[in-house]
């Protein structure tokens, strides 16, 4: 990865506003980056892309490879006569946060609407373009189509409650459903063809103006995904019901007596390494179509992991099972070079997980939050003036609170620490100190969630680990940003040497 300093903005795009309920790949996002361009900021860092099932959440989706449809922007359809502004316009949805309900009741009828104009109205060309990129990608769009085509037809029901036939994918169902849901499935493939075109051109503005994006990869899939259904041999699920056999979480820690239990169903990392991880090579390759920059969620689960047997109800009785890390950056390192990755290497990190992330030189994260907890042994590992060079500092991410929120509900030794380290004399906007004091750092790249630019508190929050519902739904208000942010940014970001 390029050791230039760099600073930027974490803002996933559902964050953004509009007045569709969600944010969009349109005429919002590109003002987002103008006003990136303007702030001297070369980053822009977001939360996985793809289709989220249960509870909203961009790590838990339907597809690893597949784009969320409601990021697709209804104006763009207008623009190429697919809708009428008539059709497009929308409910009274509230503007700082997102329903996803009632977004989704109301958008997909609209993207089938254009789905049909498409299909009755297509020229040559852009016929053309839809079928090349069904022929591109059809080693995961079939079966993440017909996927979500079955999940339709079976009232949502996760795949390893359906029909016995069509869940363990017996040719003569799957030639059935293929037949009778087939508008469906082109649908499905529609909404993939729409996303692709429209992040595709908004990343190359992006790129236009010297700005770099951030995606991320999620390290697991979710139990109930197009991924799991068609390919269970990579997985370890039951081979009769496609139930998950061991799942994944974390084991008690300092931060919860009983762990997490993600649920995630657990790699069949013998098979993927006889194979070629060649499904990896394919999910890497996916994501960096998408993004400049790969953040890989929870790296140390590719050491070893804690797998837990399905059906307990806490992480408690798990246990570490190796990972073959080594064996797979070597086979992307060959495939693809060096790699652009970025190592999310937080919580209890052992030698052997910092060890493949320097073997394989990846920038790892610190979380200046972290640096004034009193009570964490390894606080002082995240004060920026012992970070090494090849990390990226955060003054929080999507699982933090706010630095506002930290701040009111810190134990006050702890405010009084940060407040020396700090400087902060100001209260009201102790934001801007904690942000100085990540650009300012020795890591390589420096980057702060928008709520935190904003000086927002804990209701801005973007997610709670563990909690099942309430997340995801922040979004930011264009009269929130005012112009000494953009200075504020600027500024700094000159004086740090980050431009």
């Amino acid at each position: 990865m390029n050791k230039k300093r760099k600073s930027g903005i974490l803002l996933h795009p559902t964050s953004l506003p509009g007045k569709f309920g969600i944010g969009t790949f349109g005429k919002e996002a590109y003002a987002f980056v103008d006003f990136l361009i303007r702030s001297g900021q070369s980053l822009w860092q977001i939360c996985p892309l793809g289709h989220t099932g249960y509870g909203d959440s961009p790590y838990q989706c339907f597809s690893a490879f597949a784009g969320n449809p409601l990021l697709i922007d209804l104006e763009i359809l207008t623009q190429k006569n697919l809708l009428t502004q008539e059709e497009i316009t929308p409910p009274l949805f509230p503007e700082d946060s997102v329903d996803y309900g009632e977004v989704i009741k109301w958008k997909f009828p609209i993207l089938e609407k254009a789905f049909e104009n498409f299909s009755k109205n297509a020229n040559i060309i852009d016929n053309a373009k839809f079928n090349n990129f069904i022929i591109k990608n059809n080693d995961w769009l079939d079966d993440y189509a017909l996927f979500m085509s079955l999940k339709d037809e079976f009232n949502g029901k996760s795949w390893f409650t359906w029909d016995e036939n069509i869940r363990m994918r017996k040719p003569e169902a799957l030639k059935y459903y293929k037949e009778k849901l087939a508008d469906k499935v082109r649908f499905y493939k529609f909404l993939q063809y729409e996303f692709s075109e429209q992040w595709l051109a908004l990343k190359a503005y992006a790129n236009r103006n010297f700005i770099q994006i951030i995606g991320d990869i999620p390290l697991y899939i979710a139990a109930d995904s197009s991924d799991a259904w068609a390919s269970p041999e990579l997985f370890l699920l039951d081979d009769k019901t496609g139930y998950p056999l061991k799942v994944a979480g974390v084991p008690p820690d300092y931060f919860s007596a009983t762990g997490q239990l993600w649920g995630n169903p657990i790699y069949r990392w013998d098979y993927m390494k006889a194979d070629g991880f060649s499904w990896w090579v394919k999910r890497v390759e996916a994501n960096l179509r998408l993004a400049d920059i790969l953040r890989l969620d929870h790296f140390r689960g590719l050491c070893a992991f804690w797998q837990v047997p399905y059906g307990e109800e806490t992480a408690i009785n798990g246990e570490w099972k190796e990972a073959p890390g080594n064996e797979l950056f070597e086979t992307l390192q060959n495939t693809f070079g060096n790699i652009p990755i970025l190592a999310e290497d937080l919580g209890v990190i052992t030698k052997d997980v910092t060890a493949l992330r320097e073997k394989y030189n990846l920038p790892g994260m610190k979380i200046l939050q972290f640096a004034f907890d009193s009570q964490e042994s390894s606080s002082k590992n995240f004060l920026p003036h012992v970070y090494e060079k090849n990390y990226a500092v955060y003054t929080g991410t999507h699982d933090n609170d706010t630095v506002h929120g930290w701040y009111n509900a810190a134990k006050d030794i702890d405010k009084m620490t940060a407040d020396k380290y700090l400087g902060i004399t100001d209260k009201k906007n102790l934001h801007f100190n904690f942000i100085k004091a990540a650009w300012a750092s020795t890591a390589n790249l420096a980057i702060t969630p928008m709520q935190d630019l904003l000086g927002k508190s804990s209701d801005a929050r973007m997610n709670l680990p563990g909690s099942a519902s309430g997340n995801w739904q922040w979004r930011f208000n264009w009269k929130d940003l005012k112009p000494e942010h953009e200075q504020f940014l600027l500024e700094i970001t000159s004086l740090y040497e980050r431009l």
